[in-house]
């Protein structure tokens, strides 16, 4: 890895307090639903996102979310945090992803959509499993960020973005340009803010699932194929979908309930 993106990692500021406090009352199983909603009532940016996401089709609550109680218990612990988390960093981060092609703003909404197809997906397959998954799909992508802004200082901007938009493997992309996929900054970027092991090795590994240890494998896997689907440059392409089916029929999923989940989504896209 070059020692500029290891030099950007280590100067990533903290965490905010807020996803502080947020972190430690997930991890503690006597907190409540009512104790994250008092820590997240104080943080306006974080309310805005969580009652901007609320409100989405993606999620069909059929009615209109007003406050962050409301919607922090239809969410559950699990994806407040995640919301929560993901938009905060991104924001700490100071997105530019020129060099992807596309704008922030989309990039946070290819984001939410990888996060919503695996939760979509993955509950039908183990929602134990679909709940440890919706953060890392949620963020499995903040290693771009550094990237893109690797690509900037390199003044390689035309080139990088002309080989994202024709490419159908990114991380092949990224590893020529910057010596590093997504998967691994991204890993290296959690590590640094004190994320558990297993979150961290599940997004390590999500760019070649083949050398996941195999307690890691299905999640590296199921992450590997929501990205395939839902890549930066071309998501719910028809050609994406076929390629992520393919890899789940490969792994051994029941493809149906993935095309099912994408269904879905696709429909509310279009709402």
């Amino acid at each position: 890895m070059k020692i500029s993106i290891i030099d950007s990692i280590k100067a990533l500021p903290p965490l905010s307090s807020t996803i502080i406090q947020i972190n430690k009352i997930y991890a503690d199983e006597n907190s409540t639903i009512k104790d994250m909603a008092k820590v997240i009532e104080h943080d306006p940016m974080i309310i805005a996102n969580i009652l901007k996401i609320a409100n989405s089709p993606l999620y069909g609550f059929g009615r209109e979310i007003k406050n962050v109680a409301q919607a922090v218990a239809l969410f559950g612990m699990n994806m407040t945090r995640s919301i929560a988390v993901g938009n905060s960093i991104r924001k700490l981060l100071n997105v530019d992803m020129q060099p992807y092609g596309v704008t922030s703003d989309e990039f946070a909404h290819i984001s939410s959509l990888q996060a919503t197809l695996i939760v979509n997906w993955y509950k039908k397959v183990d929602r134990n499993k679909a709940e440890k998954l919706y953060l890392a799909a949620f963020l499995q992508e903040t290693g771009k960020i550094l990237l893109a802004s690797e690509i900037i200082q390199n003044d390689e901007t035309i080139s990088f973005a002309s080989e994202v938009e024709n490419s159908n493997n990114l991380a092949m992309v990224e590893k020529t340009y910057c010596g590093v996929t997504c998967g691994e900054v991204t890993a290296l970027v959690f590590k640094h803010w004190g994320f558990d092991d297993e979150f961290i090795d599940m997004i390590k590994y999500s760019d070649d699932p083949s050398l996941a240890p195999e307690s890691i494998k299905e999640y590296a896997t199921a992450l590997n194929i929501v990205k395939t689907i839902v890549p930066i440059n071309k998501p719910f392409s028809e050609m994406s979908i076929n390629f992520g089916l393919k890899r789940a029929a490969d792994a051994g999923y029941n493809t149906q309930l993935l095309e099912d989940a994408i269904g879905n989504i696709m429909d509310a896209l279009k709402e």
